[in-house]
């Protein structure tokens, strides 16, 4: 079986998975990291969102060869403390309900707002569109979303 070395959370990581295995089960399975959720499996509910170099990606669509090479963030790395301006939004707000797709959607949220800090309302909602959320807080999300940008400028 093959061994990778992958930068994770600014620590390095060394796995021995197939190639070919998604991203999402070897942050969970092997590296135990299990902020990331798994939703649906083929890239359209965004639980499974990280960053990889900057940019929101579903986990579960990655494999394992495609990111050896490239800067991993999960939810656990976005902030040591909790405290980056999305997440610190998210609490204001009081965003969560379930929480299932929170890890995702801040994941997501964190990304558009570093390439997009001013965003308007539309653009908050295009960004956001693709991550589902089970309880429906899409309003509480995008709200939140707005709150972080003003913490960020």
């Amino acid at each position: 079986m093959p061994t990778f070395t992958l930068k994770i959370n600014n620590k390095k990581h060394t796995v021995e998975a197939d190639a070919d295995t998604p991203l999402l089960w070897v942050l969970r399975d092997h590296i135990n990291l299990v902020g990331t959720k798994f939703g649906c499996g083929i890239g359209q509910c965004g639980a499974c969102t990280i960053h990889v170099d900057g940019s929101a990606t579903r986990s579960c669509l990655v494999r394992l060869s495609q990111v050896a090479y490239s800067e991993i963030t999960t939810i656990e790395g976005l902030s040591e403390h909790g405290d980056h301006p999305v997440q610190e939004a998210w609490k204001e707000i009081d965003v969560p309900q379930c929480g299932y797709c929170q890890a995702g959607q801040i994941m997501t949220a964190s990304a558009f707002l570093n390439e997009s800090p001013n965003p308007s309302d539309d653009d908050i909602r295009n960004a956001m569109h693709g991550n589902i959320c089970r309880c429906a807080s899409y309003n509480s999300i995008e709200e939140a979303v707005k709150v972080a940008s003003e913490k960020m400028s």
